[in-house]
């Protein structure tokens, strides 16, 4: 394979491999101390990042507000605590290797208090950001006031020309480079666009070379660009290396550092991934950000997919269409549905889904009663993990979107924290790239083998 020659990102020359972020608590100091360790960019989630007490016990995240503003304040803290605890962890690590980057989602619940907190109480420990999950506008200006480069996330040229119009273009030199995250390929949280077809992946080529394009005639000719979603084997990107269309160009892996010896993900998510097939990564729309999402096909996606097909449009009165009355509730009560969905509803009602949920959109999802009690749970006790959430409808600026809470999502904070910290990966939420299933392929996973991050490195400057 042609040489992946090194380059100079946040003020260092390193091999232009990067760990991806990866929150809640899943990209740690450890695994991207380690990843910088070896000569690369590590990255640590600042997303809810873990903490730890004076005896290295882990802090319980437990929250005693009684109001979800209070909660929201109690978030924040947790986060700037974890954040630095994991920049800590990894300078240690990193033995004056490589460079260290925290990854923040800008549509996550107090993400500029939380940047400011960590960047000021972890100053000079780490070299720079990456930001994506929205437009993150504001993140060169807090990047530049600690002295750290700035990496926005973007799916397209267009997003980045919006980005650069607007803010960056007056702070350009603390710009360490951008970040192509494929919106069809990548695991978590994806940027698709209502112009693009989620079904119908586009070659990446064209898209990176359309965003080096508007970065070359802006003068970021030297600013690198970082291939990030679907990045398994670097011998697949050999016509990228020093083409002039695209280069000059680093490569982000986010799946292959979850299974190495550093990654402190359960025994149980390690040995998932390797059983993984092709497909078994569906993209979805569940997520209570809006944004799709590419997730592991297990019971907990499962089950929002038939919470979602157990939906009709519904009327407290009858109305022309809506016509068939359908008691509910210990009243009886009735709504009215459609004619065709009047049989549908009894089926589902008979099969014990007895609690009908109103959604935004007028109409009504159909759960177990205990399902029900878990869902609205779940509502109450929100904490405003993100900027503005559809499943509870919290909204940081003004308390609420003013919308109706939405059944058909979920508490995306419990479901990550609860992976991260040991559940049962059939029943949360399993983020992953549609790559995924090559662990099972892979030779260099054969037989149970879980790398170090320095050999999972190390084979992949080989190509493979």
């Amino acid at each position: 394979m042609k040489a992946l020659k090194p380059l100079v990102m946040s003020g260092k020359e390193v091999l232009p491999v990067i760990e991806g972020g990866k929150g809640i608590a899943v990209s740690t100091g450890k695994s991207s101390g380690a990843w910088a360790a070896a000569g690369g960019i590590g990255t640590f989630s600042a997303v809810n990042a873990d903490s730890y007490d004076e005896n290295g016990n882990l802090v319980p995240v437990e929250y005693a507000g009684k109001t979800r503003g209070d909660r929201h304040q109690e978030l924040i803290a947790y986060g700037i605590r974890g954040g630095i605890a994991q920049a800590q962890i990894a300078h240690e690590m990193r033995n004056g290797e490589g460079r260290l980057h925290m990854n923040v989602l800008w549509e996550m619940g107090g993400a500029e208090p939380i940047l400011h907190g960590v960047l000021e109480g972890a100053k000079g420990l780490i070299h720079g950001v990456t930001c994506g999950a929205g437009m993150p506008y504001k993140i060169s200006q807090i990047a530049a006031q600690y002295g750290v480069h700035y990496y926005p996330i973007v799916s397209s040229a267009r997003a980045f020309r919006a980005l650069w119009l607007r803010a960056y273009k007056k702070i350009p030199e603390w710009l360490g480079g951008v970040v192509y995250e494929d919106p069809w390929r990548a695991g978590g949280h994806n940027g698709l666009s209502n112009s693009e077809d989620p079904l119908v992946p586009e070659d990446p080529f064209p898209r990176v070379a359309a965003l080096r394009e508007f970065m070359n005639s802006v003068g970021l000719n030297d600013v690198p660009i970082i291939m990030a979603g679907g990045v398994w084997f670097l011998r697949d990107f050999e016509d990228w290396i020093d083409n002039p269309e695209v280069a000059p160009v680093a490569f982000q892996f986010g799946t292959r550092p979850l299974l190495t010896q550093e990654s402190e993900i359960s025994a149980e998510w390690k040995q998932r991934l390797t059983g993984l097939q092709n497909g078994d990564v569906s993209l979805h729309k569940f997520s209570p950000t809006g944004f799709y999402s590419s997730a592991v096909r297990n019971d907990f996606l499962e089950d929002l997919h038939q919470r979602s097909d157990r939906q009709v449009r519904y009327s407290r009165t009858a109305e022309a269409d809506l016509h068939v009355g359908i008691p509910l509730g210990r009243r009886g009560r009735p709504i009215y549905v459609r004619e065709d969905d009047a049989d549908k509803v009894r089926a589902w009602l008979e099969a014990g889904y007895t609690e009908g949920m109103p959604t935004p959109d007028e109409t009504m999802v159909f759960v177990t009663p205990d399902s029900a009690l878990t869902i609205k749970k779940d509502q109450i006790d929100c904490m405003g993990c993100l900027s503005q959430c559809q499943f509870s409808n919290w909204e940081q600026h003004e308390g609420t979107t003013g919308k109706r809470a939405d059944p058909r999502s979920f508490c995306i904070q419990k479901t990550l924290q609860n992976i991260a910290h040991g559940a049962s990966v059939e029943n949360e939420l399993m983020f992953a790239g549609h790559n995924a299933y090559k662990f099972g392929e892979d030779p260099f996973y054969a037989n149970g083998n879980i790398p170090t991050v320095k050999e999972l490195v190390d084979r992949i400057m080989t190509g493979d």
